[in-house]
């Protein structure tokens, strides 16, 4: 199988930023692979069959998102490592009772960054919490709050999301506002 390149790339401008803005959790059978329709280049998801519901989590400050490409030439594979990263701020019990399920469950993610960007993470086989804190923080400005970390392994990248979440899914309006 020829794996050929089909394109080249220019500089960009410097017209983009890090960070994210909002995270979106829904239960890992909200759709099935078949559900997704991509557009022509397949790193495009145009839409989602689903009737379930998401979980807005709105962020600021130090959550991230990173993907790993790992590739073995001696065994002929190549995946990505997704790694998302949030941090909470201000403990509450309502809070707790959720970071409890996503401890336990396998979410598919929607990741959206500053740039208006959102990814989804674990597209095929979700995220799985695999660490994190709960801190009360030693001094007055230390963070008191929730850190978790989930993890996806996937064929592809996180692909590029371009449907409208509101069309797709019914987002939860019923927010922890600690």
């Amino acid at each position: 199988m020829a794996c050929n390149l089909t394109t080249g790339r220019t500089e960009p401008c410097k017209d983009s930023v890090g960070g994210l803005t909002k995270v979106y959790f829904g239960d890992f059978d909200i759709f099935e692979y078949s559900d997704v329709t991509f557009a022509t280049d397949s790193q495009e998801i145009t839409g989602i069959t689903s009737t379930g519901s998401i979980y807005q989590y709105d962020l600021k400050g130090t959550s991230s998102f990173e993907q790993t490409i790992t590739s073995s030439r001696e065994n002929g594979t190549t995946f990505y490592d997704q790694v998302l990263t949030l941090q909470f701020k201000k403990l509450d019990k309502e809070t707790h009772d959720e970071i409890a399920l996503l401890a336990t469950s396998r979410p598919k993610v929607f990741v959206e960054d500053n740039n208006g960007n959102i990814f989804v993470g674990g597209l095929e086989y979700g995220m799985d919490c695999n660490g994190g804190t709960i801190v009360t923080g030693a001094a007055m400005g230390d963070l008191s709050g929730y850190t978790l970390t989930l993890q996806g392994m996937e064929k592809k990248p996180a692909n590029f999301y371009t449907g409208t979440l509101a069309s797709d899914f019914t987002i939860s309006t019923s927010q922890i506002n600690p």
